[in-house]
């Protein structure tokens, strides 16, 4: 018994998945143009496929799982279930209009034609806000739509806003923040489950690991319970004596989100000789 994973032949999200898959601990022995390939170490099988593809792959049951972003999910709109968010691939789904234009709310859409590559969540969002607009759909180079005279506003997926800067756009509706995540086929038998619980294992302690970082830190005695008050940790910090007496050793684990703030309190609490290592693996 194998499960079988469906991911972007090519692309951010091809070496962002097989990454993963490497960082899981599982070895792929993946050739050079090859559609197919298998794990050593797990009871893995890899199709690489194209990204709009993989809904329908996994919908079929050709593939059990997929790793695939959001924003084709939604659109395609395929019998699959969201099991996991994979942290990568992160961007938006939002409407541009030229920089002259004074946007003040979706009703300026009102009656506009919108060229997009999403024309089934762009639809939901319109019918949503009660906004009739005409909905063109066009394959790629969304963003010249209006310059060319093709469309009044566009709908495309965005990271820096480059694109649209470089082409006279401005973003003034955000429609979807999308990510990587994993989808699963809904017809799952018992065993595929024990598989992908496996899998979802090993992703969730990388993923924990890449949002956390481990701290050892020096603390005197005297000002050891307001240090230990600062540090979370995972239970709560790990507290060993240092051969200078008077000062101890603190080991904990910080969050990246609140890294920052904590370490600043933490120098003014007193704490000195603070070291920050990356965590590989993170089991809680």
């Amino acid at each position: 018994m194998v499960l079988k994973i469906a991911i972007q032949k090519s692309g951010r999200l091809n070496e962002d998945s097989m990454k993963l898959l490497k960082e899981c601990g599982i070895d792929i022995a993946n050739g050079v143009n090859k559609l197919k390939a298998e794990a050593n170490n797990f009871p893995l099988e890899v199709y690489f496929l194209r990204d709009d593809d993989i809904p329908q792959y996994v919908e079929d049951g050709v593939a059990d799982i997929g790793f695939v972003g959001e924003n084709v999910v939604y659109e395609k709109n395929k019998k699959v279930q969201v099991v996991e968010q994979l942290g990568f691939g992160k961007c938006r789904l939002s409407i541009a209009v030229a920089r002259n234009e004074e946007y003040n709310d979706v009703n300026f859409l009102h009656g506009k034609r919108i060229a997009t590559s999403y024309p089934v969540i762009v639809k939901k969002f319109m019918q949503e806000r009660g906004v009739e607009a005409e909905i063109h759909e066009i394959s790629g180079s969304v963003e010249i739509a209006p310059g060319i005279g093709l469309a009044h506003a566009i709908c495309d997926l965005v990271s820096s806003g480059s694109t649209l800067f470089m082409n006279g756009l401005k973003e003034v509706e955000t429609i979807l923040r999308s990510q990587a995540v994993l989808i699963k086929s809904i017809g799952f038998t018992e065993e595929k489950q024990r598989l992908l619980d496996k899998l979802l294992f090993r992703i969730k302690a990388v993923k924990k690991a890449k949002n956390n970082k481990y701290v050892l830190l020096n603390a005197p005695d005297d000002k050891l319970d307001e240090i230990i008050r600062l540090l979370p940790g995972m239970k709560s910090p790990s507290v060993l004596p240092l051969a200078q007496s008077g000062w101890s050793s603190v080991h904990s684990v910080l969050n990246e989100n609140d890294f920052w703030d904590i370490i600043e309190k933490l120098k003014e609490a007193g704490a000195q000789g603070i070291l920050v290592v990356p965590i590989e693996k993170m089991i809680v």
